[in-house]
C-alpha cells in the first residue's frame, strides 16, 4: 500500500473531504496538522512549494490539494498511485 500524507488544519473543509475520499477507498493516511505545529507548516511549504492546505503526498510525491486529488481520481489514475 502507498504511503499517503495529508498536511491539514482542523477547520479546513477541503482537508476533511480529502480524508473522506481516502476513507471511502479504504486507504490509510498520516495527517500532519500544520495548525498545531509551525515547523510542520514550514516543512509542508518546503516540500510542496505551496502555502495552502491540504497538501497531499503519495509515496513522497506531491499530488497537490483536494481538487488535484479529485481530478486524478476522475481520470481513474488514483487507484494506480495507491497500490
Amino acid at each position: 500500500m502507498a504511503k499517503v500524507e495529508i498536511y491539514a488544519t482542523a477547520i479546513c473543509p477541503y482537508c476533511a473531504m480529502a480524508k473522506q475520499l481516502f476513507d471511502r477507498k479504504g486507504v490509510e493516511y498520516t495527517e500532519v496538522r500544520v495548525d498545531l505545529d509551525p515547523a510542520k507548516r514550514q516543512e509542508m511549504i518546503q516540500k510542496s512549494r505551496q502555502r495552502t492546505v491540504p497538501q497531499i503526498f503519495i509515496n513522497n510525491e506531491a499530488i497537490g490539494g483536494y481538487t488535484d486529488l479529485v481530478a486524478i481520481d476522475r481520470e481513474q489514475k488514483l487507484d494506480d498511485l495507491l497500490v
